[in-house]
């Protein structure tokens, strides 16, 4: 198991857990990352993620996506 930010682009990876406080979980959960989730990253842009997401693009900072494990 390890971060999303870690992941490498393109490649789609399963949601292990959503760390965080309470608080961070739910925003997390309402932008769509839940556990069994399929997410992939598009791109990379200044440590900040574009990330697809349930047919959506989200971009997350590098300290979400670190909360995030695949």
């Amino acid at each position: 198991m390890m971060p999303l930010s870690f992941a490498e682009i393109g490649q789609p990876q399963i949601i292990r857990k959503i760390g965080g406080s309470p608080d961070v979980k739910k925003h997390l959960e309402d932008l769509g990352f839940n556990v069994g989730g399929e997410v992939s990253i598009v791109s990379s842009l200044g440590g900040n993620l574009i990330v697809k997401v349930k047919e959506s693009r989200v971009a997350v900072s590098d300290e979400l996506a670190r909360k995030i494990m695949i």
